[in-house]
């Protein structure tokens, strides 16, 4: 089975059903109620064409559909395009003719190709251009057929997954992309009615909604969805005990006591994996190959995934999560092995010296970074960011730490550039989704945050995106691989999260909640 999410700060997949027999109340029973579900930070601006969070993509999921969905079954069904035609350099979708806007304006495939063109053109700076939408993409819609074409400038192998994840504007935001800002203008199952930045955004459910995946529709859902901001997990885990909400995704201590408590539904997901990026600016430290290198030798990376995961991770074994089109392992046997002497010996030979106070300088400027992590993610992320400071530190590194909240976080990754080191759970589903961000145009102007500049990565690739079946997935892991030898990155553990629900059911795509699939159960 397959599931596409593709975002900062994320993600895993599998389809995984939660649910229990207790509930906040009885009158919250069927169609009709109040589900409230925590989400670990505020979504930002949610324009989905700039949207990588995955706290802002559940947001975002309520409000919109894309063109195509995948099934339980891991199958590609009809969600606003009925049928298409595949073609190695395109793909043609024929959508559906009685999808509506949350105005009421019908959708029209010129809507859908102004959504994909808006993406893709160099002065918007989406940074899910080249992520969701392939690099170079144009869109042609024919409104008279019901049609949109959707061409790549070459072949490439994945434009029917990636439109699984481009939610479509439509309406009034097609007209002034401004009201997205704070607003949502989509054809999906709900409306947002009530919008608080850092507290809690409300949606109520669309009675005419009837164009789900496999005719899926809102019968049954819950009247009204109150998506309340609740970063702290001690918090969001004794909200749900209490009745005081019905679903939250814990990925620190917290789950265990969610875990052993009667009555909560749970399950454990993939959660995509845990990592850190250096970043190789021109006036950067890890721009140097030397310094990377010792930087990830000094620091024992089976410890820091127990660290990090607090010991609910599993060893990664690639960039993309499973079930994936590509199997194998892309990472033993790649990444520089855990050797403190050999570290503190490549500093010494690539001129970084010991100062009087122990840190490390050349040429009159000490090897000092700025590490950056997000806070939502539970304490074992803090954890392992003290942890690897200390093990730079033992190699006379200077390390200033800097915990910033998930918006924030990709404020600084795209826009302020104000760090060196960053830990970030990227997931995806596809190979191609992560081309965008380890290669082509730097931040502000493109989605390469890290300014990656790997040849081998990037030749590769070029080969790999027109190459299908297994001689294209070995092209796809090869490049993988390329990037873990020059410690462009260094992947540390496959994370794990629990879906707890009390008082209702429903699906998860990855750790992004399936708002069609939520159904109220009442009390106990």
């Amino acid at each position: 089975m397959r599931k596409a999410v593709a975002v900062i700060g994320i993600l895993g997949l599998a389809l995984t059903a939660c649910g229990n027999a207790a509930g906040p109340t009885s009158d919250q029973a069927g169609a009709g109620g109040t589900f409230t579900y925590a989400i670990s930070a505020d979504p930002g601006v949610l324009d989905p064409a700039m949207g990588v969070l995955s706290v802002t993509n559940t947001v975002l999921s309520f409000a919109y559909d894309t063109l195509v969905a995948y099934d339980k079954d891991g199958k590609i069904v009809p969600r606003l395009a009925e049928k298409w035609d595949v073609k190695p350099d395109s793909v043609t979708f024929t959508l559906r003719k009685d999808v509506t806007c949350a105005d009421g304006s019908k959708l029209t495939p010129a809507d859908v190709a102004e959504n994909v063109n808006h993406v893709t053109d160099p002065a918007t700076k989406s940074p899910v251009n080249g992520v969701f939408v392939p690099a170079g993409t144009k869109a042609a819609a024919d409104d008279a057929a019901g049609t949109v074409t959707l061409t790549t400038p070459t072949p490439f192998s994945f434009t029917m997954e990636s439109m699984t994840q481009v939610y479509i504007v439509c309406g009034k935001g097609i007209k002034d992309r401004s009201v997205l800002a704070h607003g949502t203008s989509g054809s999906g199952p709900f409306t947002l009615t009530e919008a608080v930045s850092g507290d809690h955004y409300t949606f109520q459910v669309r009675k005419d909604y009837a164009w789900g995946p496999g005719g899926a529709n809102s019968q049954g859902l819950p009247g009204k969805v109150v998506l309340k901001v609740v970063p702290n997990e001690q918090t969001a885990a004794n909200l749900l005990m209490s009745g005081g909400m019905n679903g939250a995704t814990l990925f620190g201590p917290d789950r265990a006591r969610l875990e052993a408590t009667p009555g909560i539904g749970k399950e454990v997901v993939a959660a995509g994996n845990g990592q850190f990026f250096y970043h190789q600016g021109d006036d950067r430290p890890a721009k140097d190959p030397a310094v990377r290198k010792a930087l990830t030798q000094a620091v024992n990376l089976k410890e820091l995934a127990g660290i990090a995961s607090s010991g609910t991770g599993r060893p990664v074994t690639g960039l993309v999560s499973e079930p994936r089109p590509c199997e194998g392992d892309t990472v033993t046997g790649r990444v520089p092995a855990f050797d403190t002497a050999a570290a503190t010996a490549a500093l010494d030979a690539a001129g970084w010296k010991p100062g009087p106070d122990g840190i490390r300088a050349k040429d009159g400027k000490k090897l000092s970074l700025r590490l950056m992590y997000g806070t939502t993610r539970g304490v074992g992320v803090q954890a392992a960011a003290e942890y690897m400071a200390a093990a730079w530190q033992k190699i006379g590194v200077e390390t200033k730490l800097n915990g910033v909240i998930d918006t924030k976080l990709s404020e600084s990754l795209n826009l302020t550039q104000d760090w060196d080191v960053a830990w970030l759970p990227i997931g995806v589903t596809l190979p191609s989704q992560l081309v965008g961000f380890l290669s082509g145009p730097a931040a502000p102007d493109g989605a390469n945050f890290a300014h990656l500049a790997n040849k081998g990565y990037e030749d590769l690739v070029a080969k790999a995106i027109g190459t299908p079946g297994p001689e294209g997935c070995k092209l796809w892991q090869d490049a993988e691989s390329s990037l873990f030898e020059a410690a462009d990155l260094v992947p540390v553990v496959e994370n794990t999260a629990l879906v707890a629900t009390k008082g209702a059911t429903l699906d998860m795509i990855g750790i992004v909640l399936d708002p069609l699939s939520i159904r109220l159960t009442g009390g106990a």
